[in-house]
């Protein structure tokens, strides 16, 4: 299995429509890491964005599984990226 870097950008002015899907998309993302799927996941960005780390079999494989991201669905992200990440040093590696 590899590592995906996954970065999200949150659509402009959506604070509102975030903060009511909230509670689904962190129960989404606690089910991924108690899986084992979701290493460490995150805001940056002062809340614009998030910054997941995943680990997977292919960026199209990651992809699938975000799609079912409850902020994904409700159209709350507006850019993501998927690259995958080979770690060299730390924790995760």
């Amino acid at each position: 299995m590899a590592i995906f870097a996954v970065t999200y950008g949150y659509t402009g002015s959506s604070d509102a429509e975030r903060d009511a899907h909230r509670p689904a998309h962190k129960d989404f993302l606690a089910g991924l890491h108690r899986s084992g799927r979701l290493r460490v996941s995150g805001p940056v960005d002062g809340g614009t964005g998030a910054l997941l780390v995943l680990e997977g079999g292919s960026a199209q494989e990651i992809a699938g599984v975000l799609d079912a991201d409850p902020f994904h669905v409700a159209g709350l992200v507006g850019d993501r990226t998927i690259r995958e990440w080979s770690i060299v040093f730390g924790a995760l590696a």
